[in-house]
């Protein structure tokens, strides 16, 4: 999303090449020892130059490739990955008792000294919104140019920042920061900080402070006679698992979510059962919403509404602000909030990633590193209006945080440090994500130098508290329960506004997903999961509790398992295990597609399969002892003279008809009931080590466990064709009448967008992921 007409992050600007002159006059050998023309021998005393220059050539051809075949952004990371590769990154060693505490003695504003402080990045010349930032009474504006930044850029009552003026500060920072990019409001915190800051008003140039005054929801006074000596609402910590709430729905708009919440949270819609309270007073990151254009992603953005409509959003100002308890995050962002002195240190911009995630991981970095101080994040009620100028939303420059945020979030609910002060867990915790890949070694860099200049320009550190998370947590009594109901607030889907109440759409996907929250759905990937992954989280995260899928090949940035296709019933078990409190399990490969809508009158406590189409479900007579049929049909023998008599008695009592032959199913899709797991992590560990194919191990585990009499039929319905070898995905193929489809072929996003137009038929919801 264009926060603050944003540009991806250039690198620094090289220095002038300081070429070194050659003699004028040089010394010349007129005469020399005449030298052998012998081919061989002159190969033999200029081999190493030989090589050298051979060497020389491979790195020239090879940077043209990488140059011509990728982007720019693809080669830096290249380069940065190989460089950060062959060294070990390290932790930088600073003496904070040496650095020195220097006032500004270089610019115009030496001598001025004000608490209360509005920092926006500015590319162009000033909006409108802009001069009324200016006029709100008791705040400072410092505007924070780049490269971008006309020359002439001028605000009566704004302190302006050029390029020029920042580099007269002297900061540590400036060393590392991009110079056409909105994240040198870094040096725009130092200059406040050194000039007295106690709250920062962090924002941008296109958002109006409703009512003109910053203290009409924030809280501005947190100590002294204008503090709000009040308890505030907290959510919930009673749920572990919960780890990230979407603060819209709070609000009264449930059908949207903030840039940088994890879009397997998207579908998460109901609003609390009920929350707790927290002393107010440790605030000390307050993020308002944004009525009109609030922050959302691009997948929203582009979603919701026709390319030339302006979005104007309106939540309820009403509704009380809300506090975080400690293992639950927020999105946070960089344009709308508020930031009290003892979280001056975690107003710092990542300079490492793109300027889509900066301020993202930003605030998850700082929610975490809060927790150590007895902090907390709080989110307000509208504080500002933000103006939709129909700008395009880079979803590239998203991408990456999408895939990475949930795993930022996991990662750091379980980082721990053991540093003593407060300064080295920061510096810690930015080792282990540069570690972590969440960031690069250059963004440690940054920590330190940031760090420094926070102590340079007169910042004190706060102390260390315990950390809460390691404590039991407390019981929530009924007396300590608190009851708010969001209100439902006119919405957009589709381009179509709501009247009042949910849509029709909108219930039937509270319905589904309600029947399957608690269903983990499990699928294997046999296309390419670079293309394809993100793409059917998006598509079933929407209505199961979880997605969790598999490939032949592990992917960790997009959290895709390793497990072999011909044994996937051996993987199964570390999921019902990981997954234990699950209502049940629905396994689809993806050349299957799954019409949910048509599965909710399927009992969830009973085996789903495919026994009632013949053509998945079919009976094979082994002809010779060697063919494959043969091998697998001697591994189920062996494996049901293993079983316990209840099985055995099962599946000999559903083979009785068919003794001399092999059951084989192609189980493209089936569904596993809680009081079945049991079961069938007894089955895969009766198998073994043997080589049981799974087309012939799952309905044997099946036949097993019940009789197929008592399976669920839903499935039977399905559409079903035997794949060819020219297999091509046809239209005509698709129904959104049957429980599901096969086959049908997705390798990339066009695909992808295609099936989504054929399953918009049972679902219109789905046209909002394209």
């Amino acid at each position: 999303m264009l926060v603050q007409d944003r540009a991806a992050p250039s690198p620094l600007k090289p220095p002038k090449s300081q070429i070194r002159e050659l003699p004028t006059h040089q010394q010349i050998r007129r005469f020399s020892e005449p030298k052998n023309l012998d081919f061989t021998s002159w190969v033999s005393e200029n081999v190493s130059r030989i090589v050298i220059f051979f060497l020389f050539i491979v790195t020239v051809a090879s940077f043209f490739f990488l140059y011509n075949t990728t982007d720019t952004a693809s080669l830096l990371c290249f380069q940065s990955q190989s460089t950060q590769s062959l060294q070990s990154l390290t932790r930088p060693q600073i003496k904070w008792s040496s650095i020195q505490v220097l006032p500004d003695k270089t610019s115009p504003y030496a001598s001025f000294l004000t608490e209360k402080w509005i920092i926006v990045s500015v590319t162009k010349y000033p909006t409108e919104e802009l001069k009324g930032l200016v006029k709100i009474r008791g705040w400072q504006v410092l505007a924070v140019g780049n490269s971008m930044t006309p020359k002439d850029w001028s605000l009566k009552g704004a302190i302006f920042l050029s390029l020029d003026a920042q580099a007269e500060l002297g900061y540590r920072v400036l060393d590392h920061l991009p110079y056409d990019s909105f994240v040198r409001k870094s040096v725009g915190y130092l200059f406040a900080i050194q000039h007295g800051a106690k709250k920062i008003y962090d924002a941008d140039d296109r958002g109006e402070v409703i009512g003109g005054d910053l203290g009409k929801h924030f809280d501005v006074e947190l100590v002294g006679e204008d503090a709000k000596q009040e308890p505030v609402l907290q959510y919930s910590h009673e749920n572990p698992n919960r780890t990230v709430v979407n603060p819209y729905i709070h609000f009264g708009q449930r059908s949207v979510w903030p840039r940088g919440l994890p879009l397997e949270n998207v579908g998460e819609i109901n609003h609390e059962e009920y929350y707790t309270e927290v002393f107010g007073g440790k605030q000390f990151i307050q993020q308002g919403v944004s009525n009109g254009l609030p922050d959302v992603d691009s997948v929203f953005y582009f979603t919701r509404k026709t390319t030339l409509e302006a979005f104007d959003i309106t939540f309820d100002e009403h509704a009380p602000k809300v506090a975080l308890p400690q293992g639950v995050m927020v999105p946070v962002n960089s344009f709308n909030t508020l930031y009290h002195s003892p979280a001056f240190w975690g107003l710092m911009l990542p300079v490492s990633v793109s300027s889509m995630a900066s301020d993202v991981l930003r605030g998850y970095w700082g929610q975490r590193l809060l927790w150590e101080l007895g902090g907390y994040v709080a989110v307000y009620p509208p504080t500002a209006h933000r103006f939709d100028r129909i700008e395009a939303y880079p979803f590239a420059e998203e991408k990456d945080l999408h895939v990475n945020v949930g795993r930022l979030i996991k990662f750091l609910l379980s980082w721990r440090s053991e540093k003593h002060s407060f300064f080295e867990t920061i510096l810690d915790l930015s080792f282990a994500m540069a570690e972590e890949g969440f960031w690069t070694e250059q963004d440690l860099k940054f920590t330190a130098a940031w760090l420094q200049d926070l102590i340079t320009v007169g910042y004190q550190q706060p102390r260390l508290m315990s950390l809460e998370l390691d404590r039991p947590r407390a019981t929530i009594g009924h007396g300590d329960r608190k009851e708010f109901v969001p209100r439902k607030l006119p919405s957009v889907h589709l381009g179509v506004e709501e009247t009042g109440t949910v849509s029709t759409e909108i219930g039937n996907l509270i319905r589904w997903r309600k029947n399957f929250g608690n269903v983990v759905l499990v699928m294997f990937c046999n296309g390419p999961v670079e293309r394809t992954a993100l793409e059917w989280r998006l598509l079933y995260g929407r209505v199961f509790k979880t997605v969790v899928i598999l490939s032949s090949q592990k992917n960790s940035d997009l959290y895709v398992e390793e497990a072999k296709r011909d044994h996937i019933y051996k993987h199964l078990p570390k999921i019902f295990d990981r997954y234990s409190s699950a209502e049940g399990f629905l396994f689809v490969e993806d050349d299957t597609i799954l019409n949910y809508w048509n599965l909710l009158q399927a009992d969830k406590t009973k085996i789903w399969t495919t026994d009632k189409v013949s053509k998945s479900w079919t009976s094979v007579k082994p002809t010779e002892k060697s063919d494959w049929f043969s091998v697998q049909a001697e591994l189920v023998k062996r494996t049901v003279s293993t079983m316990p008599a209840h099985f055995q008695v099962n599946y000999k009592e559903a083979a009785k008809n068919n003794q001399d032959t092999l059951t084989v199913c192609s189980s493209e899709v089936f569904y596993v009931p809680k009081r079945y797991v049991t079961d069938f992590i007894e089955l895969v560990e009766l198998v073994g080590d043997m080589d049981l194919h799974y087309k012939v191990a799952v309905p044997m585990f099946f036949m097993s466990m019940d009789s197929p009499q008592n399976f669920d039929p839903v499935l039977g319905s399905m559409v079903y064709k035997r794949k060819s070898s020219s297999f091509n995905s046809s239209l005509s193929l698709y129904s959104a009448q049957a429980p599901a489809v096969h086959p049908w072929s997705i390798l990339s996003e066009q695909d992808f967008i295609k099936l989504v137009g054929q399953m918009a038929e049972g679902d219109p919801l789905l046209m909002e992921l394209v």
